[in-house]
């Protein structure tokens, strides 16, 4: 019973993520921006989907002695300050699977506040 549990929860969160990547697309002046959330970390990526290369990303790992609330700020910040340094002003937000609540939101806003938009 339990294996065919996390075969679900696999197969919905596989949707949800299918359903919002079906409107984005990144590409070299415009790539997208990945969010990749855990239950202690949080990181993200600049995507270039035409060359299958990733631009630059950011993680808090070397983060300590914050909240998971703002080390997701901190990593939009970093994130989009590798972005200006690229001469990339505007990226397209993805979100995975995740609702964008939270500490996903919370990286979006840090992002915003370090320069890019979307």
């Amino acid at each position: 019973m339990k294996k065919n549990q996390e075969k679900i929860k696999q197969v919905k969160k596989a949707r949800r993520q299918a359903r919002v990547r079906a409107n984005i697309f990144g590409s070299a002046s415009r790539p997208r921006l990945s969010v990749n959330r855990s239950l202690k970390h949080i990181s993200a990526q600049l995507i270039d989907d035409e060359n299958s290369k990733t631009l630059a990303s950011a993680s808090d790992r070397a983060i300590t002695d914050q909240k998971k609330l703002d080390r997701a700020t901190e990593v939009g910040k970093n994130l989009a300050a590798l972005a200006l340094k690229l001469n990339i002003k505007k990226c397209i937000f993805d979100r995975g699977s995740y609702k964008y609540h939270g500490r996903v939101k919370a990286l979006a806003d840090g992002a915003r506040a370090g320069g890019l938009e979307f």
